[in-house]
């Protein structure tokens, strides 16, 4: 069997290939929770945004929350309202999925309470945004104290 030539083959409707600037996108803001120095760093990559949350230099838990919509004819259903009230809760449409470590339900269930809330913000302040979030959460020791909560969420909205 002879082998195709350019001519032979069938006329491709792909787009050509883009390029697009490397390294990644990185911005990290560091602050105090509780005494204790907390580093965010944030790096955009084309196919994935990933955050990592570190107290001690450790990383314990991976997560992962999709932010395109299962149904995209219902995306719609999932904007904002607008009202400050409903901003501050994490968009119902999401789920993250832990990936490695959560080796307790309760370890689990904060886990994944920071990666919703975390891509609840990313979607707010980008509603186009269809890329994975993946989070690196490290945190020193499991806390549920709102006011933990929300320092950690501060910090990490100041590195989006």
């Amino acid at each position: 069997m002879p082998i195709p030539t350019p001519t032979d083959l069938p006329p491709q409707d792909a787009a050509p290939p883009t390029f697009t600037e490397y390294p990644a996108t990185t911005k990290q803001v560091a602050g105090l929770v509780d005494g204790q120095v907390t580093d965010v760093m944030t790096m955009y990559f084309t196919d994935k945004i990933m955050i990592t949350i570190t107290q001690n230099g450790r990383l314990a838990q991976w997560l992962q929350v999709p932010l395109g919509s299962s149904n995209p004819g219902r995306a719609d259903h999932f904007l904002p309202s607008g009202s400050a009230d409903e901003s501050l809760l994490p968009m119902p449409h999401l789920t993250a999925s832990t990936l490695l470590g959560g080796s307790t339900p309760d370890r689990e269930t904060i886990g994944q309470l920071y990666a919703v809330q975390i891509a609840s913000a990313i979607a707010l302040k980008n509603p186009e945004e269809q890329r994975p979030v993946v989070i690196g959460l490290g945190l020193a020791r499991l806390d549920t104290s709102r006011e933990r909560f929300f320092d950690i969420i501060d910090i990490v909205t100041q590195c989006l």
